[in-house]
C-alpha cells in the first residue's frame, strides 16, 4: 500500500495548480487508500483561491481524521491554504497550535494578513518572531508598515536589523521596498536617503523615490527627479501625473498626460482618471473631450473611476447633459458615481433634479456617505429647498449613520443665510461641536452683506479676527461691502483703512480661458503675457463698446 500511496502522490504533485489534484485524491481515497505526510500538503499546495476556500476546512478534517494535523508540512500547507482563501483567523489557529512554526509558516502567516489588510496583527505578529528573519520576512514587515497604519517606528526598527544582518545596502527588492515604505509613512527625506546611497537603482527606485517627493508636495524636485530618470515606465510617468493633480497643479498634469503619449507609453485607466481630473479643475472641456476621444480610439480599458472623472469633468465644466449621458450609461456605480452626479446636478443649478437622483440612490438600497450628502444639501442651497436642507441635515446621523463634518455645517449655513435666515445660521455656528472655520464664517459674512445686515457682519467678522488675526482680505472687504449695501461709507472706509494697516492684501484674481485646447491663465496685475498690449486695448474697446450697445 506505501507503493501505491507513493505514486498517487506522484500523480497529485503532478497534477499542477488547480482542482485536478482534489479529484486525483477523490478517485485515491475511493480505492480505499490512506493518505500519507506527504498526500495532504501536495494536493493543499496545489489549490488556489477558490478551491481553497472550498476544500480547506475539509482537507484540514481530513488531516486531523487520519493524524496528520500535527504533521509540520501539513501545518504549513494548511496555513497557506487557509491564508490564501482569506480566512486567516483559521490560519492563526493553525499555527498557533504549532509546536514548533518554521520560517516558511512564519511567512506564510505575515502574508495572509497584508493579503486581508490586517496589517496591525502582521506587525505584532513579527515583534513575537522566535527566528531570526529571512530577506522575505523582511519584505513581507515592510509591506505591512505601509499599510492604513502607518507604522514609521516599526519600519526604522526593521531598517536597523537589516542594516546589522548586512542586507543592505545592497539587496535592490529590499531597498525598493524600504523606499516604498517611508514615502508611505511621509519621510521623504529618509526615503531619499535609502535612494541617494543605492549603487544600482531600477524603474521602481526611481518612481518611489519622485512619489515620495510628490507626496510630500516637493513637487519641481519630483519633476527635476523624474527628469532624470533614465528609463520611464508606465507607472513613473502616473505617480508625477498624479502628485502634479494631488498638488493642485493641474495644467502641469495635463501638460505631462500629453507629453507621455508623445513618449509612445500608453496610459492606463488610472493615468487617465488623472488626466480628466485636471481638465475638471481648468475647466478645460475641449481637451477634457479629447482624454476621452482618446480612450475610445485606442481601446484603453476604462472602469468605474474613468467614468467617474468624466461625470465630475463634464459637471465641471458645465456641459451637465454630457456628465448626464455618461452617468446613465454606467453600467456599475460607485459611491463617487453618485457623489460626483448629485453635486454636478447642484452646482450648474439642477438642484431638484439632484435631489430626485439622492431619493433614486436611497430607493435602490444604496447607503450615501459624507460626500453624497453635501452635494444633496448644496442642492438645497441652490434651489432654496431649506426645509427640505433642515430635515437632511438632521436625518445625518439617525438615518444614515454620517456624523455632520465642517463641510455639512458650512453648507446648512450658506443655505440659511442665503434664505435670509441669519440668526438661525449663527445659532447653528454657535452649537456646532468643533470650532468654525474661516470657510464657514465667511458663508455667515457673505449672507450679510447679500442681505445688508451689519449687526450680524460685524459678529461674524469678529469672530474671523479671533480665529485669524491676519486672515485673509476676503473677509475684510466682505465686511466693508456690507456696510457699502447700507450706505455706511464711513464705516466702509474705517474697514479698509484698518485692512491696510495690519497689512491685509487681496489674492490677485485668476481666471482660466480655454483657447484651441490650451488652456490659458490670467492673473490680475501680472503683465507678462506676450500679448499683454493686445489684451488690454482689446478691454478698453470692449469697455467703451458696451454702454453703446445697452443704450
Amino acid at each position: 500500500m506505501t507503493q501505491e500511496v507513493f505514486l498517487w502522490n506522484r500523480a497529485i504533485r503532478g497534477c499542477g495548480r488547480g482542482e485536478a489534484a482534489a479529484r486525483t485524491y477523490g478517485e485515491m481515497r475511493r480505492l480505499g487508500l490512506r493518505p500519507d505526510g506527504h498526500t495532504l500538503p501536495f494536493l493543499l499546495r496545489s489549490l488556489t483561491r477558490q478551491p481553497a476556500a472550498r476544500l480547506g476546512p475539509g482537507l484540514h478534517a481530513q488531516a486531523i481524521k487520519f493524524g496528520l494535523a500535527s504533521d509540520a508540512h501539513a501545518e504549513g500547507a494548511l496555513i497557506r491554504a487557509y491564508c490564501l482563501s482569506g480566512r486567516v483567523a483559521a490560519a492563526r489557529a493553525v499555527f498557533d497550535r504549532s509546536r514548533s512554526p518554521d520560517l516558511v509558516m512564519w511567512n506564510s502567516i505575515i502574508a495572509g494578513y497584508n493579503r486581508a489588510r490586517q496589517f496591525a496583527q502582521a506587525c505584532e505578529l513579527l515583534e513575537k518572531m522566535s527566528l531570526p528573519p529571512s530577506r522575505v520576512t523582511f519584505l513581507l514587515a515592510l509591506s505591512a508598515c505601509r499599510g492604513h497604519l502607518k507604522r514609521l517606528a516599526v519600519g526604522q526598527s526593521l531598517h536597523r536589523r537589516m542594516e546589522l544582518a548586512r542586507l543592505v545596502p545592497g539587496d535592490l527588492a529590499l531597498e525598493n521596498a524600504l523606499i516604498a515604505m517611508y514615502a508611505e509613512c511621509g519621510d521623504s527625506a529618509a526615503a531619499l536617503k535609502v535612494f541617494d546611497g543605492m549603487a544600482v537603482r531600477d524603474v521602481i527606485s526611481w518612481t518611489s523615490a519622485i512619489k515620495a517627493l510628490a507626496d510630500d508636495g516637493q513637487l519641481d524636485r519630483a519633476r527635476s527627479l523624474f527628469e532624470e530618470t533614465p528609463e520611464r515606465d508606465l507607472v513613473c510617468w502616473t505617480a508625477m501625473i498624479d502628485g502634479y493633480v494631488k498638488g493642485s497643479r493641474f495644467k502641469e498634469a495635463l501638460a505631462l498626460f500629453c507629453r507621455m503619449q508623445t513618449a509612445g507609453v500608453r496610459p492606463d485607466a488610472f493615468a487617465v482618471a488623472g488626466a480628466l481630473t485636471a481638465c475638471a479643475h481648468l475647466g478645460a472641456l475641449e481637451a477634457g473631450e479629447w482624454v476621452r476621444v482618446f480612450v475610445a480610439r485606442t481601446r484603453i480599458r476604462t472602469d468605474v473611476a474613468v467614468a467617474n472623472a468624466l461625470v465630475d469633468m463634464y459637471s465641471k465644466c458645465g456641459a451637465i447633459d454630457k456628465a448626464w449621458e455618461v452617468f446613465a450609461g454606467m453600467d456599475r456605480r460607485d459611491e463617487r458615481s453618485w457623489a460626483a452626479m448629485i453635486t454636478g446636478l447642484a452646482v450648474n443649478g439642477c438642484g431638484e433634479e439632484a435631489l430626485d437622483l439622492f431619493d433614486e440612490m436611497l430607493r435602490r438600497g444604496d447607503k450615501p456617505d459624507g460626500v453624497i450628502i453635501l452635494g444633496a444639501l448644496q442642492a438645497c442651497a441652490h434651489a432654496g429647498l431649506v426645509e427640505r436642507g433642515r430635515r437632511l441635515f438632521s436625518e445625518m446621523r439617525l438615518s444614515h449613520g454620517v456624523a455632520p463634518e465642517m463641510a455639512h455645517y458650512g453648507c446648512l449655513v450658506d443655505m440659511l443665510g442665503r434664505a435670509g435666515l441669519l440668526r438661525e445660521a449663527l445659532e447653528v455656528l454657535e452649537s456646532m461641536p468643533m470650532e468654525p472655520n474661516s470657510v464657514v464664517l465667511g458663508a455667515l459674512l457673505g449672507a450679510c452683506r447679500l442681505h445688508s445686515d451689519t449687526e450680524m457682519a460685524e459678529t461674524a467678522a469678529a469672530w474671523l479676527r479671533e480665529l485669524e488675526p491676519r486672515g485673509p482680505a476676503a473677509d475684510a472687504l466682505l465686511l466693508a461691502s456690507a456696510y457699502g449695501s447700507c450706505g455706511q461709507w464711513e464705516q466702509v472706509r474705517r474697514v479698509k483703512q484698518r485692512a491696510m494697516e495690519e497689512s491685509v492684501r487681496k489674492t490677485p484674481g485668476c481666471s482660466l480661458i480655454e483657447v484651441e485646447g490650451e488652456v490659458r491663465e490670467f492673473v490680475a496685475g501680472d503683465a507678462t503675457h506676450p500679448r499683454c498690449a493686445e489684451i488690454v486695448s482689446m478691454a478698453a474697446e470692449m469697455g467703451r463698446q458696451l454702454p453703446m450697445a445697452a443704450g
